[in-house]
């Protein structure tokens, strides 16, 4: 192996990269993060959701706490309300509890899921400088701020990148093993490794405005909410709560055949939005006019250089899955990074990355499609009586509140895209025939089928199964009779990390399988009704060294 400066380097300091590099780093690798933006600079204010699958990573890693403590104030609602507009008539809402009431209230479509963490809301101006934070607190972790990565040359032994100091103009050289993109949908690396965006290229159009008005909120004639939609015939937006008193995030939704960004009035948008005259006064923060895309890399990995986050896929933001999509991206490439460089996987282990990550992350972009096109429809047939104190008008407001709701709450509690996905093509995950069981947005079946995630479960004395389960491979054992020595035996041989630990569960939770194999990533591996005949053959097969590519 050549000399090398860094084991890993990952180029971009967001939710993804950072993610990441911790992630890496609580499994014993050290990694170097390039990022252009200055240390404690904040970001746009884009994504407003941590999913709970995304919670139950920062868990792990010890951070779920200080996150929901943070963002809107603890008795703020995370409700999403529909009305004519921000200062008008409530059509419909999505009841979602405050923080404060998170693991207390039962009511509510995203209440009572399977997990031991549920989602959060909080924009990632709050999120990022939390994982900042934690980052730099790593000895592993070294943050090369102000810093851009200018060419990328990948060889097969090591990967030799530009390195550019922003403020000196000073430029180096820099050689790592392992290079990860999440530089964003502009990403070098993507171009790098020779992935091409493929998809749809414009599926709505958006101008977003960051603004400041402590008098916005005292105008609403309903309970405020995180989330509100308005829906009237002059104008369709989003106006989401940032920090709950002053702070807002105005998304107006361009209408098809409607002229380029700068020729659409922004201020009379945002006031028909609103449902203000001229004499409301607001400050304008910050602005940004994007066009939603489902776009998926061709490739995600050429040898030691991958991509993950936006650099691999963007969409469409509904249901809040690109941050959340690309954190799970961070995750599954991290355990498999760390188990080579930890020395119990060979690199063939890698090849699962894009063999998972890819067909999912098409899967998961056609879900926010689908509903996206639903909304574009609704958005599109607004009638004009929706607004008239009459009889007429009252039906109508009633009957699109309804069809709202049927749309929306599959998006802001979307308990499928949580905890439904699986992996059917890897050639780490050791198969037995069974189908998983089929998901939407809104919906999922626990189950224990290889590439399912692994259920969560809560132990008589209240602890959750996933604090219970290791790092790395967790052997869950729903018989304590049986013999699993043997395979635990072939794990030590192999290196490779596994702990055993007893179960009790619903027979139709396991689908009446007895031992259940989860991997580092929380999906399950292996699962049956007792030890492997060959336990080194599964060990090898779990591990990315099978003598053969699938069973």
């Amino acid at each position: 192996m050549a000399d090398v400066d860094a084991n890993v380097l990952i180029v971009g300091a967001g939710p993804v990269g950072l993610t990441l590099a911790i992630d890496l780093a609580w499994r014993g690798v050290e990694v170097t993060v390039a990022e252009a933006r200055a240390a404690g600079q904040p970001p746009e204010p884009k994504c407003n959701h941590v999913a709970a699958r995304t919670m139950e990573i920062f868990r792990r890693l010890g951070l779920a706490e200080k996150v929901r403590n943070s963002g809107l104030p603890a008795d703020y609602p995370h409700d999403v309300s529909y009305r004519t507009t921000f200062t008008g008539e409530e059509l419909t809402r999505i009841p979602i509890p405050c923080r404060r009431d998170r693991f207390t209230c039962k009511e509510g479509p995203d209440c009572n899921w399977p997990t031991p963490e549920p989602p959060h809301r909080i924009n990632q101006i709050f999120l990022e400088p939390i994982l900042f934070e934690h980052a730099t607190d790593q000895q592993r972790i070294r943050i090369l701020n102000r810093t851009a990565v200018d060419d990328v040359r990948i060889g097969d032994a090591f990967t030799e990148v530009t390195l550019r100091d922003l403020d000196s103009g000073a430029t180096r050289s820099m050689r790592c093993r392992y290079l990860i993109g999440c530089d964003g949908a502009r990403s070098i690396v993507r171009k790098a490794i020779g992935a091409a965006f493929e998809g749809d290229a414009v599926i709505q159009r958006v101008q977003s405005t960051y603004i400041c008005s402590a008098e916005l909120m005292s105008l609403q004639h309903c309970a405020p909410a995180w989330g509100t939609g308005a829906i009237n015939p002059r104008r369709s937006g989003m106006v989401y709560a940032i920090d709950g008193r002053e702070r807002w995030l105005v998304h107006n939704y361009l209408r098809p055949g409607e002229g380029e960004f700068d020729s659409v009035d922004r201020d009379g948008c945002i006031r028909a939005i609103l449902g203000v005259g001229p004499d409301f006064e607001y400050e304008v923060i910050s602005k940004e006019d994007w066009v939603g895309r489902r776009l998926i890399a061709s490739k995600f990995r050429d040898r030691g250089a991958f991509i993950a986050g936006d650099a691999a896929h963007i969409w469409v933001p509904y249901a809040g899955y690109g941050m959340n999509a690309g954190i799970a991206d961070a995750t599954s490439l991290s355990w498999m990074l760390a188990a080579h460089l930890n020395g119990w996987a060979p690199s063939s282990i890698l090849d699962a990355y894009e063999a998972e990550r890819l067909p999912i992350t098409s899967q998961v972009s056609r879900f926010a499609m689908s509903h996206a096109e639903a909304e574009i429809r609704r958005r599109g047939a607004v009638p004009e009586t929706i607004e008239e104190a009459s009889a007429e008008g009252e039906r109508m407001r009633r009957e699109i509140g309804r069809l709202t709701y049927e749309i929306n709450v599959q998006q802001y509690a979307c308990a499928g895209l949580n905890f439904g996905s699986y992996y059917d093509r890897s050639p780490i995950i050791f198969y037995d025939g069974a189908s998983p069981p089929a998901y939407t947005m809104g919906s999922f079946t626990p189950s224990t089928v290889p590439g399912c995630r692994t259920p969560h479960l809560w132990g008589g004395d209240g602890t959750s199964l996933y604090d219970r389960m290791g790092p790395e491979f967790t052997l869950l054992r729903f018989d304590p009779a049986i013999d699993v020595g043997p395979l635990v035996q072939a794990a030590e041989e192999r290196k490779l990390p596994l702990k055993v630990i007893n179960v009790t569960a619903p027979i139709e939770l396991v689908d009446a399988k007895t031992l259940v194999l989860s991997r580092p990533d929380q999906h399950v591996a292996w699962r049956d009704h007792c030890a492997p005949a060959d336990p080194l053959d599964l060990i090898d097969h779990v591990r990315g060294a099978a003598k053969q590519a699938a069973h």
